[in-house]
């Protein structure tokens, strides 16, 4: 799946209207960060109550938002570490409630046993997707921008979210079950990519020696 990443700074350019409108009026980024989390909330419960078109439009709307939170915190000079750390905690948050509500939405009384084994899918895409976000979180730890893989946050809200908005339960569900089990095996394999990066930059470099980046490490914007 081709990254995002090439689609990131035309979108700053069509959101940079709005980044400075939200400065201009003060609204603080960790404000933005909640109802960002509130919306993938309403998401969770919209899967729960099989709305799938609408739980992908508060899926997408959560992913504009965290676009946001970041943009104003730079723009209005409220950047912080906290801010940071909440945003990221929102973010993972958000991924398990929402993960919360396809687990409902596929474990129903009525359904047919054949849903039974999306179950299984979903908690594998949840466990992958929260282990992309640590292995990344852990290698930034060692002083190492593991911003490798091609199943980062902005893609699995992409994928999840246009999915769900623009096909829903079509076709008795296929397309979602198709989704989340790519979801499932490409954050997995995302993970294990960011392992192996880690292990090429940092095997044998001594622990009191993780600040130090490589020369060859270019910093890159945050995409999670």
């Amino acid at each position: 799946m081709r990254s995002l990443k090439v689609f990131r700074d035309p979108v700053y350019r069509i959101i940079e209207p709005v980044t400075r409108l939200l400065v201009r009026w003060r609204i603080h980024p960790n404000a933005i960060s909640t109802v960002g989390f509130l919306a993938t909330v309403a998401a969770g419960f919209l899967f729960h109550l099989d709305h799938v078109r609408w739980a992908g439009f508060c899926v997408l709307l959560g992913g504009v938002l965290d676009i946001f939170d970041g943009r104003v915190a730079r723009e209005s000079g409220l950047a912080s570490k906290f801010g940071s750390f909440y945003d990221s905690t929102m973010d993972r948050l958000s991924e398990i409630v929402v993960f919360l509500g396809l687990l409902s939405l596929y474990n129903q009384y009525g359904r047919e046993l054949a849903d039974v084994w999306m179950v299984y899918v979903i908690f594998l895409a949840m466990g992958g997707s929260m282990m992309v976000s640590y292995t990344r979180s852990r290698a930034e730890a060692l002083g190492l921008d593991c911003s490798v893989g091609f199943m980062q946050r902005a893609e699995r809200v992409v994928l999840l979210g246009a999915g769900a908005l623009f096909f829903g339960l079509m076709w008795d569900g296929l397309i979602l079950k198709v989704i989340l089990i790519i979801l499932a095996v490409t954050t997995i394999l995302t993970a294990i990519q960011r392992m192996v990066w880690v292990y090429h930059n940092a095997a044998g470099v001594p622990l009191d020696e993780g600040g130090a980046v490589p020369d060859h490490v270019q910093e890159t914007e945050k995409l999670k």
